[in-house]
């Protein structure tokens, strides 16, 4: 754990507000599935949908930590990476580290996967998707069952990663958690602050996002 340094501010508001927002809608998401509350569970997936497509375009015209390009590592640099995980070494990564960087990746591609097959669910039972009248029924049974089977992959995926942060809280003493609630780490004067983007630009993105999720789930 750095003991000296200074503050930077690592992670801005739009990217954090995405990962939490994403947690408790996940959550509502299995919670309404639970109980049966279908149309709550629609549009639960809606606003997952449009937070999803929202971090996509964050990823190219956001801020440096929120870029693909900044965090999406070759195989082999995420496999020199892990190499060295059990050292316990001061943190120093502004950003998502290699191996942190194809979880955000997996977890995203879950997310859509999840989303998108949800438009066309068919159960015979409670209700259907938006879009699932515009396949044949055998189709939406098969996307019936892959939003299942993403669903349990994404489940997984969670697991791994909160005990992946786990792992660095306990191993090497890195809190990851803190700078996703607050913004800030501290790390050692020579690492400059990274480029952040202003709200403004996230409130257009979210908004296209949110118009595409509308389009997409009530008028196609």
């Amino acid at each position: 754990m750095n003991r000296s340094g200074h503050k930077v501010l690592v992670w801005d508001a739009p990217t954090r507000l995405f990962h939490w927002l994403t947690v408790v809608l996940v959550m509502a998401a299995y919670a309404t599935w639970q109980v049966n509350w279908m149309d709550w569970h629609a549009w639960t997936g809606d606003a997952v949908l449009a937070l999803v497509l929202f971090r996509l375009l964050w990823g190219f015209f956001g801020s440096e930590t929120a870029r693909f390009s900044a965090f999406v590592s070759s195989p082999g640099s995420v496999a020199a990476y892990v190499a060295t995980l059990l050292r316990r070494d001061g943190d120093c990564q502004v950003g998502h580290n290699p191996a942190g960087g194809w979880m955000v990746l997996l977890l995203l591609a879950l997310l859509v996967a999840e989303a998108l097959t949800g438009l066309f669910v068919n159960n015979d039972v409670a209700n259907e998707g938006p879009l699932t009248e515009l396949v044949p029924a055998t189709i939406a049974n098969l996307i019936t069952d892959l939003h299942l089977y993403f669903w349990d992959a994404l489940f997984a995926a969670v697991i791994l990663h909160v005990l992946a942060i786990l792992f660095y809280a306990r191993a090497k003493q890195h809190d990851l958690v803190t700078p996703m609630i607050t913004g800030f780490k501290t790390l050692p004067e020579a690492i400059k602050k990274p480029q952040l983007v202003g709200a403004a630009r996230a409130a257009f993105l979210f908004g296209c996002s949110a118009l595409a999720t509308v389009a997409l789930a009530h008028f196609l």
